[in-house]
């Protein structure tokens, strides 16, 4: 399956919903350089939605890490929205659950931008340890 994405806006965040194997060659190569791009123009706070992502490999997942050092390392950051339980999974093992915020609801994520906003982070962890029951909903937790 071809890579893809579609960028738009909302509440002044950019957010690229992502289509297709983000794997080594063209589709991780793509998403850095979007990045790269987003950085340079100052576009800094992005959410990548990882909704319709099928497959995630090795250089996938050091694409992200690339997207989010870099990202952070222009005074911005990263969020990913939406991420498969599997792909949740491939993160935990590689010790990579750390490097970004995620998300299963849009709005939280735009929030998590604006700290007068309360936003509902997905906690790995509990969803790691309780793969059944989802992430939570108190903040609190």
């Amino acid at each position: 399956m071809e890579f893809q994405f579609q960028q738009r806006e909302k509440e002044g965040i950019q957010i690229l919903d992502l289509h297709g194997h983000l794997i080594e060659g063209v589709s991780e190569a793509k998403l850095r350089a979007v990045i790269v791009e987003m950085a340079a123009a100052r576009t800094v706070n992005v959410i990548l939605n990882l909704a319709a992502v099928t497959h995630i490999d090795a250089d996938g997942l050091s694409a992200l890490v690339f997207c989010d050092a870099h990202l952070t390392s222009s005074s911005g950051a990263l969020r990913l929205l939406n991420i498969s339980p599997r792909h949740l999974d491939l993160m935990v093992l590689a010790k990579l659950d750390t490097i970004s915020q995620v998300f299963t609801d849009e709005q939280d994520a735009v929030n998590s931008f604006f700290p007068d906003r309360v936003a509902l982070r997905y906690d790995i962890l509990e969803f790691v340890e309780e793969p059944n029951e989802g992430p939570a909903s108190d903040p609190a937790k």
